[in-house]
């Protein structure tokens, strides 16, 4: 029971979901709407900027 709960903590499945449909193809079932499409334009500046750290971070980490 223990190992099944801290398993549940830790599925990406869902999150791994969504990179993949805010940066891939538009779903037509889902709905649409000016405000969920800045919602997803927002998020994509997020994660480019967060891949883009995390780059810089290595970079600098491995010319030390």
């Amino acid at each position: 029971m223990e190992s099944n709960r801290i398993k549940n903590q830790f599925k990406l499945g869902e999150a791994f979901r969504y990179f993949f449909r805010v940066f891939g193809k538009k779903d037509p079932s889902r709905p649409d709407s000016f405000n969920l499409r800045m919602m997803h334009g927002i998020n994509r500046i997020s994660i480019i900027m967060f891949l883009f750290c995390l780059v810089v971070m290595l970079v600098r980490a491995l010319t030390r």
